[in-house]
């Protein structure tokens, strides 16, 4: 796991409850239900932001007998439970909140201690999210945040850098309803403003749902990676053509890969596994996430045999169930 999703997640939590703090104590001196809902929202981010530390470093763990390909994946678990905690909690509150002190109204006292609060939290959320930023765009520059988002396979990264843009979305539409609340003398735009932080929380936590789902039940590597696996397999002369390029991330920087290959049909057996170990070599010399590699020989007119139910033999010098060699982690 890169250092650097450490960091950004240490940042993060750090300015959070320092956030936390100074907002449980501007709701209870002013009564503002939308700094309320920001207190929640910061203490629910601080939580979030230990159970990611707790995640990749049980992701660093190493393979086990019962655990063969490592831990990677604790990470995506820990993210996806992270997004079910925002919306449960974080939005949830948020809104019952606002939905409360929309029949109760209660008027703000002493609102220049919300906007105060206000500002420092912007201050802390802004750093946290200049961290969060520079780290996520690392690799992901010339697309935009959406698809970069769907192309990372680092939630602890993406997870902070989602949660801080909602957190700072939250602490603008707090500011608007205290000060419309401040303008008119109505404390009901407070309450609007409490249910729409709850509304955005909620659709930030169904995005980080939806990524974290996709990365735990097992997504390829990136197109570029596998498009350029494919080519190192083609420009080897003992390979006669590529078949399958199949990859799934099991970790953040942790890709198992798996190749199907037609070798020449004059090869022997002691050829192949040249061909085999000169693959594995290129591989990971030029992708160093590709940690294990597993590679079987197979014909295409076996295959399409197989498949068509005609009994066609194999490539000649090949068995009928292919010959495969398996990489080794990489050190």
């Amino acid at each position: 796991m890169a250092e650097g999703s450490t960091k950004v997640v240490l940042a993060a939590l750090g300015g959070n409850l320092m956030i936390a703090l100074t907002k449980f104590v501007a709701s209870a001196m002013t009564g503002s239900a939308a700094m309320f809902s920001e207190a929640i929202h910061s203490i629910v981010d601080s939580g979030n932001q230990l159970l990611l530390l707790y995640g990749i470093r049980r992701a660093r763990r190493p393979p086990t007998p019962q655990h063969p390909f490592g831990h990677g994946r604790e990470v995506y678990f820990w993210s996806f439970v992270v997004a079910v905690l925002l919306f449960g909690i974080g939005a949830g509150l948020s809104i019952y909140d606002g939905w409360h002190a929309l029949s109760h109204p209660e008027p703000v006292e002493s609102p220049w201690v919300n906007f105060a609060v206000l500002g420092f939290a912007v201050l802390f959320e802004g750093f946290s999210w200049f961290v969060a930023f520079r780290e996520f765009r690392r690799g992901q520059s010339g697309v935009g945040i959406l698809s970069a988002v769907h192309r990372s396979k680092n939630p602890s990264v993406f997870v902070v850098l989602l949660e801080d843009t909602a957190a700072l979305t939250g602490l603008l539409l707090a500011g608007i309803g205290l000060m419309l609340g401040e303008v008119t003398g109505d404390p009901i735009y407070d309450a609007y403003a409490s249910i729409a932080i709850g509304v955005v929380l909620a659709i930030i936590a169904a995005l980080l749902a939806y990524e974290s789902k996709g990365l735990l039940i097992g997504e390829s590597a990136d197109r570029r990676v596998v498009e350029g696996i494919r080519r190192i397999v083609g420009e080897e002369a003992r390979v006669k053509r590529p078949l399958d390029v199949l990859t799934m991330h099991m970790g953040p920087d942790d890709v198992l890969l798996n190749l199907s290959v037609e070798f020449q049909d004059s090869l022997n057996a002691r050829e192949v596994e040249g061909a085999v170990c000169s693959l594995e070599s290129r591989i990971r010399s030029q992708y160093p996430i590709i940690r294990r590699i597993f590679v079987e020989a197979e014909s295409l007119r076996a295959r399409r045999g197989r498949q068509g139910g005609d009994g066609a033999a194999p490539a000649a010098g090949l068995p009928a169930q292919g010959y495969s060699a398996q990489g080794h982690p990489a050190e």
